[in-house]
């Protein structure tokens, strides 16, 4: 009789065995329960199921579940199945041999404990408080403004039109149509584009990744803002590079800074020219025409985030693009913030010399984005949708803006100071210095509200001067709300008296 295995556990009987199958059954659940295959909860296969698999008695596979169960690893429910128990019990002497667990912690890349991610996850294991807890932390729309039946129109529409095909593996460098479309989108900004020039990433992060997998080397120096996009300080650190803050005045980075940072060689400059996050400060022109000269004359690569294209909410748009202004820079954009977070379209366009490099390293980790969803989005930009939704939020978001800018001016007190945004989706709440964004942070969140802290956003998390607050996936009422308890957040950081809040106010 040859040896049996059971597909669904990989269990392997061999009847020449001096052990007996129900013994064999037995030890091989035991084993797998030790080294956490089958987890606490675990339902195990019906007997008669696995003794069909494993071509035995079902009689066997009983008595070795009897077995368990009086041992103490398994528990059996009538009408519900046999489960591995939540404490395991002793072995009785039973097992022949338990596997060792694998030394994870000595097989870890160095990329999983840089302390960005570290710093993450702390912020991810904060409690955030009841449901009713207003975010703003959040940096995406609310459902309320998500075009979910449009967006279902043209998934329809590419269905109907393309059938089985849409579920294909898509170009490795984008759908062309979108392509097309991307690029003319770029024109009407003042950015100079071709179908050719671009690439379709599964979001904006996925294109700065492969950028800097693309620039990086483990100990490289790579440049940001001293507050910056956290997405980025997390992929600029797993790529080993070493990250420098470069300090900014009112019209952008500072360029004496920059060239102190760069004396010893960088690798390149991240920056988001329109609206930086967590700031939303935006480079004036002459510091980008100077920007682009400096990136020249050091060798120094700028990588340029547009994340928030087209989310200028007073009809002023920003000054020229860095790309418009030098065909060396690389530019990254997205859908993720003007249209829907779950799209996970981005894009890239770059120097022809990268071009091949980046193209290839994308092949190489996805194999292409979503073809289905990437045809999707192309037919709602080219029926007018996204120029209509872009019609409707826009002033929804400004009104929400202005709704929490109007309450912290009622309710902040003096020493705390924000600018209000004209483009993006937040902004920068600037604390005294007596004041620490921790402790405000903590403070606001007893209260209800949710901020990031101004750590989050830093390099070398080193920054306790302010905190970012969305508006984006809150009404207006609940943001004048924010507003009050920010203000009694400030207040109780400060150790001053709040006036004008009730117990209602904060409940």
């Amino acid at each position: 009789m040859p040896t049996t295995t059971s597909r669904s556990l990989g269990f392997s009987l061999d009847p020449r065995s001096d052990d007996s199958l129900r013994r064999q059954v037995f030890d091989q659940v035991v084993a797998r329960i030790a080294t956490g295959t089958l987890p606490a909860g675990f339902r195990l296969p019906p007997t008669r199921a696995l003794a069909r698999e494993l071509d035995i008695h079902r009689n066997t596979v009983v008595r070795a579940y009897e077995d368990l169960e009086g041992a103490g690893f398994v528990v059996s429910t009538v009408g519900r199945g046999t489960f591995v128990a939540e404490v395991v019990g002793g072995t009785n002497g039973s097992v022949t041999q338990i596997r060792r667990s694998l030394p994870w912690d000595s097989l870890l890349s160095r990329a999983t404990n840089v302390e960005p991610l570290g710093r993450v996850d702390r912020m991810a294991r904060i409690p955030r408080g009841p449901n009713e807890a207003i975010q703003c932390s959040r940096l995406q729309p609310s459902p309320d403004l998500l075009p979910d039946a449009l967006f279902k129109r043209c998934l329809d529409h590419v269905f109907r039109v393309q059938g089985a095909k849409a579920l294909e593996y898509a170009p490795r460098d984008g759908v062309p149509r979108l392509r097309a479309l991307i690029a003319d989108d770029l024109s009407r900004h003042g950015v100079p584009a071709s179908a050719e020039d671009v690439l379709v990433t599964s979001g904006s992060q996925q294109a700065l990744d492969l950028v800097a997998r693309t620039l990086l080397d483990p100990g490289d120096t790579f440049l940001v803002d001293e507050s910056t996009y956290s997405g980025a300080i997390n992929l600029i650190a797993t790529a080993g590079a070493r990250l420098v803050g470069i300090a900014a005045d009112d019209e952008g980075p500072d360029l004496e800074a920059l060239d102190r940072a760069a004396r010893a060689g960088a690798k390149g400059l991240y920056l988001m020219p329109n609206t930086n996050n967590p700031t939303a400060t935006t480079i004036s022109r002459a510091r980008r025409e100077a920007l682009v000269e400096w990136s020249h004359d050091r060798g120094v690569p700028i990588i340029e985030d547009d994340y928030a294209s087209d989310l200028h909410l007073d009809g002023v748009p920003p000054p020229p693009a860095l790309r418009a202004l030098s065909g060396e820079v690389i530019f990254v954009g997205s859908f993720s913030k003007k249209l829907i977070p779950a799209l996970r379209i981005g894009f890239v366009v770059c120097p022809k010399e990268l071009r091949p490099r980046i193209d290839s390293l994308k092949h190489s980790m996805d194999l292409c984005t979503s073809g289905l969803l990437q045809s999707a989005l192309a037919e709602f930009i080219e029926r007018g949708y996204l120029a209509a939704h872009l019609t409707r939020v826009i002033p929804e978001y400004r009104e929400r803006r202005d709704a929490l800018t109007g309450s912290l001016s009622k309710h902040m007190p003096d020493g705390v100071t924000w600018r209000v945004p004209q483009h993006g989706l937040h902004l920068w709440l600037q604390l005294p210095p007596s004041v620490d964004a921790d402790r405000f942070h903590d403070e606001a969140q007893r209260r209800g509200v949710v901020v990031n802290p101004g750590a989050f956003h830093s390099p070398n998390n080193t920054r306790r001067d302010g905190v970012r607050l969305t508006f984006c996936s809150e009404p207006s009422d609940r943001l004048v709300l924010a507003g009050r308890r920010l203000g009694q957040a400030a207040h109780a950081a400060l150790g001053t008296a709040a006036g004008g809040l009730t117990t209602q106010d904060i409940t």
